[in-house]
């Protein structure tokens, strides 16, 4: 069992960026792919991101593609999610939790584990 911190949402205008970070509480023993998902108010929680464990792949949905870049650092327990040029529709609950694929969209469905609280994320203008 893998317990995950997210941490890096906040407040911001359209066009500007954040960057997400995900913590690992345990070990890299416990590392695995992760994938950061969103929900949006009133909407249902959507696959946005992943990469596996080694970090060489990723997957994005199409909506941030171009946009948003995951990476992780492995010696530090820490992935991240760089997000630029941000959109009103970026707005919701940031989350990261393990998956058991990063292979592609498919992937967002191999969730496993508890969802922690997220970070918010809140785009406007």
């Amino acid at each position: 069992q893998l317990a995950l911190v997210e941490s890096g949402g906040g407040l911001v205008q359209p066009g500007e960026s954040l960057t997400l970070t995900c913590v690992a509480s345990r070990s890299r023993l416990d590392y695995s792919n992760i994938g950061w998902f969103r929900q949006a108010p009133g909407k249902e929680r959507e696959g946005v991101s992943c990469i596996s464990q080694s970090g060489h792949s990723t997957d994005y949905a199409d909506f941030v593609k171009g946009r948003f870049t995951i990476s992780r650092d492995n010696a530090k327990n820490t992935m991240y999610l760089q997000m630029n040029s941000l959109e009103p529709e970026d707005t919701g609950i940031y989350y990261c939790t393990q998956l058991r694929y990063c292979l592609n969209s498919m992937s967002y469905g191999t969730s496993f584990g508890s969802w922690g609280q997220g970070t918010q994320v809140a785009v406007s203008s």
